[in-house]
């Protein structure tokens, strides 16, 4: 069985800063894409950045120069630094991983439970 657990959410006044971990665990034979997803109250649950098992990364318009996605495959965790917040990220901010078990023959992919973060102005 794979866990995603999140960590890093919090209450935050606007233009500070917070850094999101997930790590991932159970029998993996090896993690593929790792992203952050966010979901504002109201709103539809939108990808705000990934990062591939070759280091690529890839953002959401609203958040390139202020977050940063990194990974620790040692630790099977990824990170999501996020600097100069504004009300606007606040949200429940979700991971997902697409990885490889060792009793299935495809990659599956998962979810954390999802870590509030709040951005007060």
């Amino acid at each position: 069985q794979v866990q995603l657990v999140e960590s890093g959410g919090d209450l935050v006044q606007a233009g500070g800063s917070l850094r999101l971990s997930c790590a991932a665990s159970g029998s993996i034979i090896s993690i593929n894409t790792m992203a952050w997803y966010r979901q504002a109250p109201g709103k539809e649950r939108e990808l705000v950045a990934t990062i591939t098992s070759g280091g690529a990364t890839n953002y959401e318009d609203s958040v390139k120069g202020r977050f940063t996605i990194s990974r620790d495959d040692a630790k099977n965790t990824v990170y999501l630094q996020m600097n100069t917040l504004k009300p606007e990220d606040t949200g429940v901010y979700y991971c997902n991983a697409n990885l490889r078990q060792w009793k299935y023959l495809s990659p599956r992919e998962y979810w954390g439970q999802g870590t509030q973060v709040t951005v007060s102005s």
